[in-house]
């Protein structure tokens, strides 16, 4: 894809009938296994405590063993099928509930209780997944294990900085991931966002990517209504004010960024880190886990005091971008088919992009559904 200069937001190629009838359907395309995603915040996962997790519809225990380093297995246990997200947690192992059964941290079989030295025992134990703490999350690799180390965690470098505070969220989403990309990316929706952020301008500046990326640059005007209190906390003076400022918004697969700089800043106001990790097999829901990056201002602990305001101010936004992607997946779901019309360049690249880095979803996917696994950090049902 090159650059391409767009004047105004709704401007660009209309879809042959190539995209339309020829293209695999983005929603039957899964996220590639061979990334590293996170599927917990680590601080839920404390020490002697096992989570569960999920991924595309493999169910995980995740545990911290006595050394403090966090380990990822098949949350089943060999011997009966019991889910060892249920097991207890001894040193360095993971002990079934059931029959007291002994995993190491790699999946190998430590112990059977009931078995001496030389009785026979399986071959072999449970998947065990590479694992790496970084960000405040765990992040495992769930595909080809020979592929992990070299694959890089996404850098952040604002996280961590002493000029940047970050909030974590962890929230679940019922529907297909590239819908959450998609969102993100087009702009162009923020009426539905009017009474909260006001009436805003977007204008596209313009967009191109590579095999793996898309980026988008905004510029974004306030034109007129009621502000809320933690928006203008948040943004700069575009969103918040009345002068203009430029978002940078990027789905480097299979993550995604937003950047929002002031006029004539150099650094950006606030950063976002998103990605989207695939519930059920099927992929119709996904956990969404996100580093939002606000730059500290001068007065030291005025953030602090905005942060309830802020963080309430972006679960608006969050609750609209979530009822309008769900009614796009129930859509979806419905018809059998993605029936989209869909007209602006952007968006037509990222999905190309999406559905050349995915991976094909079995033909039973949809029958096996999505599997009922904890939220984000442990928590059961669907998050908040």
């Amino acid at each position: 894809m090159n650059e391409t200069d767009v004047g105004t937001v709704g401007t660009g190629r209309a879809p042959t009938s190539q995209d339309l009838s020829d293209a695999v359907d983005l929603r039957r395309v899964g996220a590639d296994p061979d990334y590293w995603y996170p599927v917990a915040r680590a601080r839920d996962v404390r020490a002697g405590k096992v989570v569960p997790a999920v991924f595309a519809g493999e169910r995980l225990a995740l545990y911290r063993g006595r050394s403090g380093a966090v380990h990822a297995l098949e949350d089943r246990c060999a011997h009966r099928q019991v889910p060892l997200s249920m097991g207890v947690v001894e040193g360095e192992v993971l002990r079934c509930r059931y029959h007291a059964w002994a995993y190491r941290g790699d999946g190998r079989i430590s112990q059977i209780p009931y078995l001496s030295k030389e009785d026979r025992r399986p071959p072999r134990g449970v998947r065990g997944y590479p694992v790496r703490e970084a960000y405040g999350l765990v992040f495992v690799f769930p595909g080809d294990p020979e592929k992990a180390q070299a694959t890089p965690l996404p850098e952040l470098p604002a996280h961590g900085s002493p000029a940047y505070k970050t909030l974590t969220y962890a929230r679940r989403v019922g529907c297909h991931y590239s819908f959450m990309h998609e969102n993100l990316l087009d702009m162009n929706h923020q009426f539905l966002h009017q009474g909260v952020v006001g009436r805003l301008r977007p204008e596209l500046l313009g967009h191109g990517g590579d095999d793996r990326s898309v980026e988008a640059r905004y510029l974004f005007t306030h034109t007129g209504g009621k502000r809320n209190a933690g928006a203008s906390m948040l943004a700069a003076e575009g969103i918040a004010g009345g002068s203009s400022d430029v978002m940078t918004i990027r789905t480097e697969y299979p993550y995604q960024t937003l950047d929002l700089v002031p006029e004539g800043a150099g650094q950006p106001v606030f950063s976002l880190w998103a990605a989207y990790v695939p519930v059920g097999a099927d992929q119709r829901a996904c956990n969404v886990f996100g580093l939002l990056m606000i730059k500290k201002p001068r007065v030291p602990g005025a953030l602090g005091l905005a942060a309830p305001l802020i963080r309430r101010f972006t679960e608006r936004i969050f609750a609209q971008d979530r009822m309008a992607v769900e009614a796009e997946q129930r859509a979806w779901d419905e018809q059998g088919e993605d029936r989209n019309h869909e007209v602006f360049s952007l968006i037509l690249d990222v999905r190309e992009t999406l559905r050349a880095n995915g991976v094909p979803l079995s033909t039973s996917a949809g029958s096996r559904g999505t599997a009922p696994a904890a939220c984000p950090g442990g928590g059961a049902g669907v998050c908040g």
